[in-house]
């Protein structure tokens, strides 16, 4: 797995650098529909904090799995769970989708 063994985070460079390499990943944002509509980023599967236990069977165990929300709160608790669920591909996007506006496209709404 490269620079994410043994990491529980990735920071949105890493991520911008898997997605313009094609790097296999998924992104997991857990924010609330009402955040989507405000900004997303594309491709990512959609699943709601709360909803995260319920649905863990659709996630993928062998690829890179790259949780996000706004800050990377939400997203580190995710991360946990999923640790604990051995889901050793599990990493935190650091700084979140915020991060990601501010340091790799300017072009996505902030809030």
């Amino acid at each position: 797995m490269g620079y994410l063994e043994g990491s529980d985070a990735i920071s949105v460079q890493d991520l911008a650098l898997m997605r313009s390499t094609g790097r296999q990943h998924v992104v997991l944002d857990v924010r609330e529909a009402r955040e989507l509509e405000i900004c997303r980023l594309d491709g990512a599967l959609h699943i709601p904090m709360a909803e995260v236990q319920a649905r863990v069977g659709e996630l993928p165990a062998s690829r890179p799995l790259v949780v996000m929300c706004h800050h990377g709160g939400r997203s580190r608790m995710i991360v946990g769970f999923l640790r604990r669920a051995g889901f050793d591909n599990a990493v935190n996007l650091e700084g979140g989708i915020d991060a990601w506006a501010r340091e790799v496209d300017q072009s996505v709404r902030r809030y």
